[in-house]
Order: C-alpha cells, then sequence, then structure tokens
C-alpha cells in the first residue's frame, strides 16, 4: 500500500468503533449528536449549535484494506476518496465511481449520494457497497447488506445524509485501471444535438461498449461539448501527457485540445484543482494570481471554506448594500434530468438563471434494482446538470431562481440532490423523497430521534 496513505489494522479499527460508540451512548438522552469532522462539501453553511454534540471522527479515516484479487476494499466511514484512490491505484484499481472532490467521504457519498463520469456504466457509490457496518441512531452497531436482517437500513440509507445512522465501514468494489485516460472533446450547438450525442454514447451495447467516461460542459446555449473518455496503456505517438494542476485550466482545455491525455491519477482529480470552474471567483485563473497562489492550496476544500467564511460572515452582502448593487442568491444545484428532457431543461436555464459553465454528467442505475428515498427509474439514462453560482435575487424573494430549478426538475420527472439548499415545504418535501419508506426504517433504527429528522437537516 502507497505508505502516504493512512492505513489502519483491523484491531485499531475494532477500538476506534468501540470508542466512538461509547462516547455516542455517553451523549445524554434528548441532546443531538452529529459527526465532526475536519471538512464538508455541503452547501449548507448553518453556525454551531450549543444543543448538539460534536462526535470526533479523527479515528475512522483511514484504509482497511485493499484485495486486489476479489477487487475490493475495506475502508472507514470518514476515509476521503483522496486517500482511497491513492491507495487503490497503488494496484492497479480505483473505486467504480469515484464523486468528484478529494475530501469527499466514502460514508458521505453513500449517504449523500455522488456522481462522476462513470456513472452511466456503474450508477452511484452506494450501488458498489458490498456491505457496510452502521452506527445507528440507537446507539446499536450493525452490519447492512443487501439482503438480510438489514437489508431496509442497507437500501435507505442513500440520500439520509447521516440521520439513519453514521458508517464506520464500508466494503466495495474495484474496477481496473490502465495508466492513463485518453480524452476526445466533441462539440455541439445545440442542447439536443449534445443530448442525442450523450444518449449514443452510453449505450452501453453499442457506441458505448468500450468507453470508460463521459461527462459533458456547456458554456452556452450554441456551445456544449461532451468528453469522452477511454483508458489507454500509453498516448498515442507524439501526444503529450497534460498537466492541469499547474497553470493551465482543465475545462478551458476543451474549447482547445480535441484530444487530450492524462495520467489516470490526474483525470479522476481534473476537476478538484480549480473547483470545476468556482476558483475564478478568487482570482485563481488569473496567469499572475496562479503563479503566487501556493500548488498545495488550489484544492475544492480551500476555495469551499472561503465560501463558507463569506456565508457565515455574509460578507458579500455587506459590501452590495453598500455599493448598492444586488444582493445575491446561491445557486448551487445538482439535479437528474431524463436525457429526453435536457435540452427543454437548458433551454429554461439558460433563459431564466443564466450561469454558466454547467456540468452535465450522464448517469443510470447500475443494475435493476432501484432506491427509495432517491427514485429513480432502473434502465432510464440520466443527465445530472451541475451548476454553481450566484445570481441577483429578486426583490422579496429571496430563493425565486432555486425554486423555479425545483419546480421545472419536477415538471421534467427529474430529481434533486439534497447536498445544497432545500426550498420544499415539508409536504411536497416527503411526496418527493418518499417519506413512507423513511419514516419506517428512522422508527426501527433511531426511535428515540437521537438524529436529526432528514427534513429538519437538509432545511432547517
Amino acid at each position: 500500500m502507497n505508505s502516504s496513505v493512512a492505513s489502519v489494522n483491523r484491531t485499531d479499527h475494532a477500538d476506534a468503533v468501540a470508542d466512538l460508540v461509547e462516547r455516542y451512548r455517553a451523549v445524554p438522552p434528548g441532546q443531538r449528536v452529529r459527526l465532526g469532522k475536519p471538512s464538508s462539501n455541503l452547501f449548507r453553511f448553518g453556525g454551531s449549535r450549543p444543543d448538539v454534540r460534536l462526535l470526533d471522527t479523527s479515528r475512522l479515516t483511514g484504509v482497511i484494506d485493499v484485495d486486489p484479487v476479489a477487487r475490493t476494499a475495506d475502508v472507514q466511514g470518514m476515509t476521503t476518496y483522496e486517500a482511497l484512490v491513492d491507495a487503490t491505484l497503488a494496484h492497479g484499481l480505483m473505486p467504480l465511481v469515484v464523486p468528484q472532490l478529494k475530501t469527499i467521504t466514502l460514508g458521505g457519498a453513500v449517504a449523500g449520494l455522488g456522481i462522476e463520469s462513470t456513472s452511466f456504466r456503474h450508477g452511484l457509490p452506494h450501488e458498489s457497497v458490498l456491505e457496510m457496518d452502521l452506527l445507528t441512531g440507537s446507539g446499536e452497531v450493525v452490519t447492512a447488506r443487501p439482503e438480510g436482517e438489514h437489508a431496509d437500513l442497507y437500501a435507505t440509507f442513500p440520500n439520509s445524509y447521516g440521520t439513519l445512522g453514521y458508517t464506520l465501514r464500508l466494503c466495495i468494489e474495484l474496477q481496473p485501471v490502465a495508466p492513463f485516460v485518453r480524452l476526445t472533446h466533441h462539440r455541439f450547438g445545440s442542447a439536443a444535438a449534445a443530448a442525442a450525442e450523450i444518449e449514443r454514447v452510453c449505450d452501453l451495447d453499442g457506441a458505448g461498449a468500450d468507453v470508460d467516461f463521459v461527462d459533458g460542459t456547456v458554456f452556452d446555449g450554441g456551445e456544449q461539448y461532451v468528453t469522452v473518455g477511454r483508458f489507454v496503456d500509453e498516448p498515442m505517438p507524439g501526444a503529450q501527457v497534460s498537466d492541469y494542476t499547474g497553470q493551465q485550466v482543465f475545462y478551458r482545455s476543451l474549447q482547445q485540445r480535441p484530444v487530450d491525455h492524462l495520467t489516470t491519477h490526474d483525470y479522476i482529480w481534473r476537476w478538484d484543482t480549480d473547483w470545476f470552474w468556482c476558483s475564478r471567483a478568487f482570482g485563481v485563473q488569473n496567469p499572475l494570481v496562479r503563479r503566487v497562489w501556493p500548488r498545495r492550496y488550489r484544492r475544492s476544500d480551500v476555495y469551499r471554506r472561503l465560501v463558507a467564511l463569506d456565508q457565515r460572515h455574509g460578507v458579500t452582502n455587506r459590501l452590495a448594500d453598500i455599493t448598492r448593487s444586488p444582493r445575491q442568491e446561491m445557486v448551487i444545484q445538482d439535479v437528474e434530468i431524463p436525457v429526453e428532457n435536457l435540452d427543454r431543461f437548458l433551454e429554461v436555464f439558460h433563459r431564466d438563471v443564466g450561469i454558466s459553465p454547467v456540468w452535465l454528467c450522464p448517469i443510470r442505475l447500475r443494475g435493476e434494482r432501484e432506491w427509495p428515498l432517491y427514485p429513480m427509474e432502473a434502465g432510464r439514462l440520466y443527465v445530472n446538470v451541475g451548476f454553481w453560482s450566484t445570481v441577483d435575487q429578486v426583490p422579496g424573494r429571496p430563493d425565486a431562481h432555486n425554486r423555479l430549478i425545483e419546480e421545472l426538475v419536477a415538471e421534467l420527472g427529474g430529481h434533486k440532490s439534497l447536498y445544497s439548499t432545500v426550498h420544499y415545504d415539508e409536504a411536497e418535501f416527503w411526496r418527493r423523497y418518499n417519506g413512507d419508506a423513511y419514516r419506517a426504517v428512522k422508527d426501527r433504527y433511531d426511535p428515540d430521534g437521537r438524529l436529526p429528522g432528514l427534513y429538519s437537516k437538509v432545511v432547517g
């Protein structure tokens, strides 16, 4: 195993679990608890609450084992994908789906969903989980598998955001990798044409049979790119291997290089260096700023902490008030739209929201199994549309654009991820996220309500 990876043996893992369980059970009845983590990728910036006890999880951040023969990994729940990828690449393997940002944890991706450019083939991270040990709200440790005594918890844990329990250990499937990824960027002049190409290259029995990665980038209604990636043992003759951790910015290369090559490691983290394109808000894409901004701080978690500080102290809106500029509404969302409705979504989005660029990531469930709290249809191809920026507030309606998006997603038969702000009322929320299934499992595994409910957590 790579010496830079935080590895942990099974004895130390068992001790860490016992310690966490003891501390959890020692919390007085009636006091809420949540995990204390050094980083977060959620976009809900509430302050600390004196009535909530933080549980230290620093002993649950390692890789227990990578089995290159079985192609599995045993991983502690708070392990980041950065550490996990380092451990698996050392064996020529990677997780089936690696979410885009380095500090996303494996437990967080399973509880809160995750996607990437392998999702057209491998679905969501939780679909490659063989089993997971969970600390439930009632203080018990259970092992949840697709079948068996705790199959109900296994099925409803995805999209529960830590309100049914916390992951302590997960065993996941891995896939083999080659040293490099060859990318081809195909430009399209309309969303309809881009959607048709996405549908074509995601046909696993046709054009997508030998494709390993698919995603897309929309610069405006007349310029969108579908990027197709394949593992290769070496670059094409005469081709250079690109490095987007230095002066060059990955998303700009789509407009400049029809064919590109990256190491597999750099491809996996191609979006993290500039947080997709959001680093431009901090001036990091300016060549002069980029030269003096230390490379080790060109990371998504650094930018996210800067945004968190701004939100907690209201700096941007205070400056807007001083300069008599419009206050800003944060519109940070990921939504899944059926591929046949993608062009309609983007048409309204460009007209009424106007954020660019926009990320596209095709996704379909890996198998026939559907998941109660995020009701995507098995066998159906969706496209995740990701957009992360601010727009001028509508006077008197501070969430107008977010609410418009929620209504449009519902109209087009899509779904909305809950990592960002949520603007549904409670009745509508539970209609969309299967309240009956959630309450049945919540009552079984957290009967005293030690953990917050899903609605109160993502809305409150």
